[in-house]
């Protein structure tokens, strides 16, 4: 695979920093990198090139290295090849969210009384109401019960409904996983506990003991939307139907072993928090009645609010868990809030790759989620770097980003970056502030898509050779930044 470099020598304002005596006479071909001459008392730097070539990955590699404060181009290779970036797509959707939302916006969950509420009867129906909040979990609408009874309702004659229609309800993020891995949830505008359920399973005298519960720190309730059997087969390990307007699983018996745990997806995230908070209620002495989802919200008097972190916070917890909810809700609510309408995550990604156009300077940015979940999202070298350009001339993603160990590096190296994962699909992209201090943005990818999409559903999860492969990956990344240290940080 030939290496090459950007079209674009320098990103943002740097043409003009670096205008004059460098560029006074034009020259007869285009600007190229131009490494520089060996120094004594500096040992050698293996090449790019070979440094791919040890990795064997047997895959597209891509990078390229800029100057995060001047934009110039250090170096690349297939600057220009859109491979799928993972979860290093969530950078941007952190860029897109505080572009939009603002880094102190707040998501706030209601409840809203339709009806007037007189020495502790509200006659009228009761909603909760989302607000989009991807953090809203159990404790929270345990806080939300226990304000309702301290607003002074008592009882509620009319009907107990949940509303998730701010943003666009999708029943998984990526059609292509597996139904029952916990990171492909639904999305609403009402979510509890990254829409997912806890079951564990135990079995005593012969027999399997199983629970549903939406657990969190304070609070364990059972729920009953979703629900599971344990049947007695080898494979598949999990079934799912939407049955009787619930969740319905069946699990393999010979999968179980004698005990243990996993959070499974909800994919009726408003009923699952109607139910989680009906039962909270009920611990506060107010009974509601069966919860009913509903697509329009009346108008009525907001009793109770519960307001999420700021944006801040929440995006750097997603950068840093790469929670696919969290940039899907927040993606989500960025494009609404710009007054678009989207239908899915895909045409909500579309919103973003449009601004990612004009905003950022991106030529071919092709992105289907806000996660980075699906495969068939795009990205080049060159435009992931030019997004770090521009956002670290406003400062706004390197704070967020997570710390990156570089093991064989200088002490002082620092790196800060948003990994990406998928089956045969690995990057990492960020900053590299060098031992002088030079800051340096990256992006690297790999990816075997060949290999990816001969994947069956059975093997998506934990396909074999893709542990081996991913580790290989990030050998490479780490030689990659180690380079790069070595070349471009020595004043």
């Amino acid at each position: 695979m030939r290496s090459d470099f950007s079209r674009r020598m320098f990103l943002g304002s740097a043409l003009a920093a670096l205008a004059g005596p460098v560029l006074a006479n034009a020259p007869q071909r285009s600007l190229r990198p131009v490494p520089r001459p060996p120094m004594l008392g500096v040992p050698r730097v293996p090449a790019g090139e070979k440094l791919v070539a040890d990795a064997g990955l047997d895959a597209r590699v891509t990078y390229a290295v800029a100057n995060a404060t001047t934009g110039q181009v250090l170096e690349g290779r297939d600057t220009r090849v859109g491979l799928p970036p993972a979860s290093v797509a969530k950078s941007l959707t952190a860029l897109y969210a505080l572009d939009a939302l603002g880094p102190d916006h707040r998501f706030v969950t209601r409840l809203v009384a339709t009806g007037p509420l007189t020495e502790g009867k509200l006659d009228g129906d009761l909603i909760l109401v989302g607000g989009g909040d991807p953090t809203l979990d159990t404790d929270n609408l345990g806080t939300m019960a226990a304000n309702l009874k301290a607003a002074g309702v008592r009882e509620v004659t009319g009907r107990f409904l949940v509303w998730g229609g701010r943003l666009p309800f999708v029943p998984t993020i990526d059609t292509e996983q597996p139904d029952h891995v916990g990171y492909s949830p639904a999305v609403s505008g009402l979510n509890l506990n990254f829409n997912r359920v806890h079951f564990e399973w135990r079995r005593a005298s012969g027999k399997w003991a199983v629970t549903m519960d939406a657990r969190s720190a304070r609070y364990r309730p059972d729920v009953a939307m979703a629900r599971m059997r344990v049947e007695t087969r080898d494979l598949p390990v999990y079934t799912y139907a939407d049955r009787d307007g619930r969740d319905d699983w069946t699990v393999a018996s010979g999968a179980l072993g004698n005990g243990g745990a996993r959070w499974l997806p909800v994919r009726k995230p408003e009923v699952y928090a109607g139910e989680v908070f009906q039962t909270l209620a009920r611990a506060n002495g107010i009974v509601l009645k069966t919860p009913e989802a509903i697509s329009v919200l009346p108008q009525g008097t907001v009793l109770v609010t519960q307001e999420s972190g700021d944006l801040r916070g929440i995006l750097k917890d997603m950068l840093l868990y790469s929670t696919n909810l969290t940039a899907e809700v927040v993606g989500l609510s960025a494009t609404v809030a710009r007054g678009l309408h989207p239908q899915s995550l895909k045409d909500s990604a579309d919103a973003m790759n449009g601004w990612a156009r004009d905003s950022l300077g991106l030529d071919s940015v092709a992105l289907v989620d806000h996660s980075g979940l699906g495969g068939d999202s795009r990205i080049t070298a060159e435009d992931m770097v030019g997004a770090l350009v521009k956002a670290h001339e406003r400062a706004q993603l390197k704070p967020l980003l997570k710390s990156i160990p570089v093991p064989d590096g200088p002490k002082s190296l620092e790196v800060v970056a948003k990994t990406g994962t998928l089956n045969f699909v690995s990057g990492l992209a960020g900053f590299e502030t060098c031992p002088d201090g030079t800051v340096l943005a990256f992006a690297i990818f790999a990816a075997d898509v060949p290999r990816r999409e001969k994947l069956s559903e059975a093997e998506r999860e934990r396909p074999p050779g893709a542990r081996s492969w991913n580790g290989r990956a990030k050998v490479l990344q780490r030689s990659l930044l180690e380079r790069w240290s070595a070349l471009y940080g020595m004043s």
